[in-house]
């Protein structure tokens, strides 16, 4: 068997439009695209009569590999390859209108999505075909095969509409680039700050801000302070300080999840990282998401580096913060730099003259956040109105009295009344029923 006339040139063309990329070759560094190549390539000359087989079990298992629970693998994954390229076009437009863009360039990205276009349109099943044309050998094994979707749930954000018929027509794609950004930022919601450099958290903690109750008052404060970040309004950096357990890092962590499809990124960084919060800022400043660099558990002791690099950019002085970004720190601690009893100024105290304006140097470095948000210990009502809310959300077929009951017996044997008691109460729940 071997292919038909139409079919080799359909090959061919192909394997030439996407050698001919000119500003999407990015794409190719994805595995499912670059399997793909091989595999078009394998079929048209095979250097051995067992090289096509061997390409399309390396493409079937990229794109098992990065499958999601889409029910159409293939053309998502050309998808989102398209929407996370990181090229000339992709930057330039989440900066400039399109009319400013050379036409060059303007019409090496439609071509280039056209290409794209072919792929994304083009049904497994045809690779297929051309296998069992190419080698006589009917492949069982099919990307459209119900079982063949993992049950993981994906760490990209989604385009908030189908493409459009024509990928030419810029404007899905340039509506996306600005909102969502490419690269690292177009794929992940949370990332970190690892080693000197940013990394994607693949699967970040999924909480949502209606699991959230008992602390209305700072959440609405801190939900509207993000969306004027959100908003290109001036935003302050907020410290969140209250007692263990109170939900500030979760509070925290549940934004990207409710405003992520409006370009809302969460990048974690370590107290110990502080000393590179300079070189993040300058990394996210010409980005057009909008940032929390999210600092959790946050205390100092006094000749702490991180201490004083934090300082500085809290003053404004030096590296100005950009207006894309916010600080969030949450700390058990008002006072976030330890004091000691032998910090306070004594009679015979030796070398410095004005040693209280130390102290309060120490005690006041709090201030220096636009927006102080208080967690109090949850009262018995305020742990019992977490208990009912995530009971009622778990659906927990349990009468209130005794929900009730449990919860009181459970947070005087374990941790306490707090949001996370609370949480951890209802999921032993959970596995009791």
């Amino acid at each position: 068997m071997a292919l038909t006339a139409p079919e080799q040139d359909t090959l061919r063309q192909l394997d030439e439009a996407i050698a001919l990329l000119l500003v999407y070759q990015g794409v190719l560094e994805q595995p499912v695209l670059r399997c793909f190549q091989v595999l078009l390539r394998s079929l048209r000359h095979p250097a051995h009569p067992l090289d096509p087989l061997e390409a399309y079990g390396q493409w079937f298992r990229a794109l098992a590999t990065q499958s999601t629970q889409d029910s159409n693998p293939w053309p998502e994954a050309v998808l989102q390859a398209t929407l996370m390229d990181t090229n000339p076009f992709t930057q330039a437009v989440q900066h400039r209108p399109l009319t400013e863009l050379s036409p060059g360039l303007h019409q090496a990205a439609q071509q280039d999505l056209k290409t794209l276009q072919q792929l994304y349109e083009l049904p497994p099943q045809t690779l297929s075909h051309w296998l069992q044309q190419v080698t006589g050998r009917a492949v069982q094994a099919s990307p459209n095969d119900p079982a063949f979707c993992s049950a993981r749930p994906g760490s990209s954000p989604s385009p908030q509409s189908e493409p459009p018929s024509d990928w030419r027509d810029l404007e899905f794609f340039v509506d996306h680039y600005r909102r969502q950004g490419t690269g690292l930022f177009g794929r992940y919601r949370a990332l970190s700050w690892v080693e000197g450099k940013l990394s994607g958290i693949p699967h970040p903690d999924p909480v949502q801000l209606d699991q959230l109750v008992g602390y209305e008052h700072p959440k609405q404060l801190l939900l509207q302070n993000t969306a004027r970040l959100l908003r290109h309004q001036p935003a302050l950096n907020v410290l969140l300080y209250g007692s263990r357990g109170a939900g500030k890092s979760s509070l925290v962590k549940a934004l990207p999840n409710a405003y992520g499809d409006d370009g809302l990124r969460l990048i974690e960084v370590s107290q110990a990282q502080l000393i590179d919060l300079p070189k993040i800022l300058e990394l996210l400043r010409p980005v057009p998401q909008k940032f929390i660099v999210f600092v959790d558990d946050l205390s100092f002791e006094e000749d702490n580096p991180a201490f004083k690099t934090l300082k500085v950019m809290l003053e404004g002085s030096v590296v100005a913060r950009p207006p894309n970004v916010v600080i969030y720190a949450t700390s058990n601690r008002r006072h976030l730099v330890r004091e000691f009893q032998g910090d306070r100024p004594q009679l015979q105290n030796t070398g410095e003259i004005h040693p209280w304006d130390t102290v309060q140097e120490k005690l006041s470095f709090s201030d220096r956040f636009g927006l102080t948000l208080t967690f109090e210990p949850a009262t018995q009502d305020t742990f019992l109105t977490i208990v009912r809310h995530l009971a009622q959300q778990e659906n927990l077929p349990l009468a209130p009295e005794a929900l009730e009951f449990q919860a009181r017996r459970w947070a005087t044997r374990h941790n306490g009344q707090s949001g996370r008691t609370a949480r951890q109460f209802v999921d032993w729940l959970k596995g009791e029923t």
